[in-house]
């Protein structure tokens, strides 16, 4: 009877020195932020385990919903897919973040006046998105729907198709679409 070795699988982790957490200068809605977080944790959770801002909300966690969209330096990010270690001095802008002086984003008082919700956890994430699509669609950047990418782009091209395509990433479980694409073609007319 052949014994074989008695492990076949090495002892991982075993004499090895613990992870280090990492201290993270960061500004978030327009404040400056330090916050301790170890290297594998993501924006996502360090926003809402480390700073207490819950508007962005846990989904899928594998970047598949768009639940957790928040801006990093006037991007749109998936927060679950980026490490909150790499936010070094970068500025973050979640859905708190929109309301200004009291008064809400245009998008967010559009999906309000558009029933752009129904059990509101995609919400956050698709307010994000459209903020930063009509960001994206002023500075001329086309999409997949754009008939002519030659062609100069403007605020006035975004069509319903465009709309569609430009929020494809973010998924609602209740299949609000209609509103949602709606609300942000009543934002783009104000602004």
């Amino acid at each position: 009877m052949n014994s074989g070795p008695k492990h076949l699988l090495p002892d991982i982790g075993r004499n090895k020195p613990p992870i280090k957490p990492l201290t993270v200068n960061l500004t978030v809605n327009d404040q400056a932020r330090r916050i301790t977080v170890e290297p594998r944790m993501t924006l996502l959770d360090a926003l809402r385990e480390k700073l207490a801002l819950t508007g962005t909300k846990k989904a899928c966690d594998r970047g598949e919903c768009g639940a957790c969209t928040v801006h990093v330096e006037g991007r749109r990010v998936l927060s679950c897919m980026t490490l909150a270690a790499m936010m070094e001095g970068k500025r973050v802008t979640t859905i708190e973040g929109l309301e200004q002086n009291g008064k809400l984003h245009p998008l967010q008082s559009a999906f309000i006046e558009r029933d752009g919700f129904q059990c509101g956890f995609c919400t956050s994430g698709q307010i994000m998105s459209g903020v930063a699509m009509i960001e994206e669609a002023r500075a001329g950047s086309p999409s997949a729907a754009t008939i002519d990418v030659r062609d100069v782009f403007t605020l006035a091209d975004l069509s319903r198709s465009e709309i569609q395509e430009r929020l494809s990433g973010n998924l609602c479980r209740c299949a609000c679409y209609p509103n949602i694409v709606d609300a942000v073609a009543d934002a783009i007319m104000r602004s």
